[in-house]
């Protein structure tokens, strides 16, 4: 439950943050003139437009502010730049409570709600009654940084925003300097009305709130409808894959069936291929079984009938061999048995019946 509360302040600290940021552009864009109003004494505020024009004729100009009140004596001059501007208020450090603040390096994502959270011990004030602002952070090491907490009562601020809404402007920021600063060393927000009403903080936050909304609806459709497409097209292709398996049944047993003409032909091959004998399994039981002293001169393979002519010291004893391996049958000789002077044994010519049998073991 901590954690979930932790969450929601962090979420509505973020939520305040956007819409101040975005009020304040939108009052930039619609009223782009400003003045700068700076507190020279206790009251006295020198005024500077950023209008060039108007600045010359605001030269020397000065405003006094008392109780609560702008001052009588305000010239036609500065009341016109007053209306419909943006009044920046430079206001005496010596009006605020400043106070370090040294915090971990992470801390910088959420400094705003960081230093809400911490404000009524910073200060004699509690968040809903402080106005405060906070220093840009500094790189204190050891993942450390450094930020100098400015601090008022929302009482103090609150008759400068009604005076120059009175005087027709259209938004008021009031800041001021870290006391010992150089005189061009920016100023420290401490707070920033829209006057006007361009567009309140509530009706801000009414509108991050819609778009949120609005963007979490388009990301759940999108889900949504990434879900029910991706089911779609997993329906699609299952479908798809049992029509692929059911052709390939089909196709199999297309093949499989007697009277296709492939699988006719394939079974003709196999038949042949079985009945056919091996040459190079003859040549090789050969080369096992004939012995040393044999030598093959001539050898012919013609359909099932080996011939084999040669020399050998024991003709007859070749017949045997050749009966006895199971890769030949029938062996006789088809010549007889003859002996040439230049030859070193008796020249045989034999002729045996091929089986059709695929190992060579003999």
């Amino acid at each position: 439950m901590q954690a979930f509360d932790r969450v929601k302040n962090v979420f509505w600290q973020w939520l305040d943050t956007v819409a101040d940021v975005m009020i304040e552009v939108i009052a930039r864009i619609i009223t782009p003139r400003t003045v700068f109003l700076t507190e020279q004494e206790p009251g006295r505020f020198a005024i500077i437009s950023s209008d060039k024009n108007e600045a010359a004729k605001l030269r020397g100009a000065e405003l006094r502010f008392d109780n609560g009140a702008i001052g009588s004596g305000l010239s036609p001059e500065v009341d016109a730049v007053l209306r419909g501007s943006r009044v920046a208020i430079r206001l005496r450090p010596d009006r605020f409570v400043f106070k370090p603040l040294d915090l971990p390096a992470r801390a910088a994502e959420f400094l705003d709600g960081v230093v809400r959270a911490q404000i009524d011990r910073l200060t004699p004030w509690s968040a809903d009654s402080a106005a405060f602002g906070v220093s840009a952070p500094a790189d204190a090491g050891s993942g450390r940084l450094a930020v100098t907490v400015v601090a008022t009562a929302k009482a103090m601020l609150t008759p400068f925003v009604e005076a120059f809404a009175a005087k027709g402007a259209h938004a008021v920021a009031i800041s001021t300097a870290v006391p010992g600063a150089p005189p061009d060393a920016g100023g420290i927000t401490i707070l920033t009305e829209n006057v006007a009403g361009i567009l309140g903080k509530r009706s801000a936050q009414r509108i991050l709130l819609i778009g949120l909304a609005a963007s979490g609806l388009v990301m759940a459709t999108a889900a949504i409808a990434s879900m029910v497409i991706d089911s779609r097209l997993e329906a699609r292709q299952d479908e798809l894959a049992r029509h692929i398996a059911q052709r390939r049944v089909a196709a199999l047993a297309a093949r499989n069936a007697p009277d296709d003409p492939l699988t006719a032909a394939e079974r003709v091959l196999a038949k042949r291929k079985n009945e056919t004998p091996s040459a190079v399994i003859t040549l090789d039981v050969l080369s096992r079984i004939l012995p040393d002293h044999t030598y093959v001169t001539e050898l012919r393979i013609d359909a099932d009938r080996l011939r084999l002519i040669g020399v050998t010291h024991d003709a007859p004893g070749l017949i045997r061999l050749l009966e006895q391996a199971p890769q030949f049958s029938q062996a006789t000789f088809f010549a007889p048995i003859t002996r040439a002077a230049s030859d070193s044994g008796d020249r045989f010519n034999i002729e045996a019946r091929l089986k059709p049998v695929f190992s060579a073991n003999p």
